[in-house]
């Protein structure tokens, strides 16, 4: 299985992703967690990475790209796998297109995780005063949901034009949650 999970913060990505990657027996690739290895190694693209973090700006699309690349080669990524905040952009919609088809392989299905905006604002308020984040607030939040939407919309389109697309109600319990995704996506998957 080769799969993408995609998700406003706050939509609960992240634990839904560890369950799905569970369910299907594939490695969860976060590139988050990725870069944060790197920093936290201090390789040279760590090095790379936390100056740019550092400066406030994005990393690149070629440098994310190079790290996806070289995690997807890795053999425990053999018999699939679920990327986890890649892509996010189309350059990177398309370079990962391009990296499969030239393996012969394809997706299976993107997962996109769908909550509702004030859901969502709640959800991200509780959290930021439990770990103490004062910058987090309705605005800041509501901006933040905006930014996300507005650049995922061309994937989502992208996705869903190609029958890839598996919509996701997040609202309620995880479990609720977790067992609605994985009903979709198996019945996505039977009718590919």
């Amino acid at each position: 299985m080769r799969l993408l999970i995609m998700g406003a913060p706050g939509a609960g990505k992240g634990t839904q992703a560890t369950a799905l990657a569970e369910r299907y027996g594939v490695p969860a690739i976060s590139t988050g967690d990725i870069f944060r290895h790197h920093i936290r190694n201090q390789t040279p693209l760590g090095i790379k990475v936390k100056a740019l973090i550092d400066a406030g700006e994005y990393v690149p699309d070629d440098v994310t790209e190079e790290i996806v690349a070289s995690r997807l080669a890795e053999d425990d990524c053999a018999g699939g796998f679920l990327l986890d905040g890649f892509p996010r952009t189309m350059h990177q919609v398309h370079f990962l297109d391009r990296y499969l088809a030239d393996r012969g392989q394809s997706l299976d299905a993107v997962v996109s995780l769908h909550v509702e905006p004030d859901a969502l604002v709640e959800r991200l308020l509780t959290r930021a005063a439990l770990e103490g984040r004062a910058d987090d607030n309705a605005d800041t939040i509501r901006r933040r949901m905006e930014v996300y939407a507005g650049q995922t919309a061309p994937l989502i389109f992208h996705y869903e034009s190609k029958g890839l697309l598996v919509d996701v109600e997040g609202t309620g319990s995880v479990e609720d949650v977790r067992e609605r995704m994985f009903d979709m996506v198996d019945a996505h998957v039977r009718e590919r």
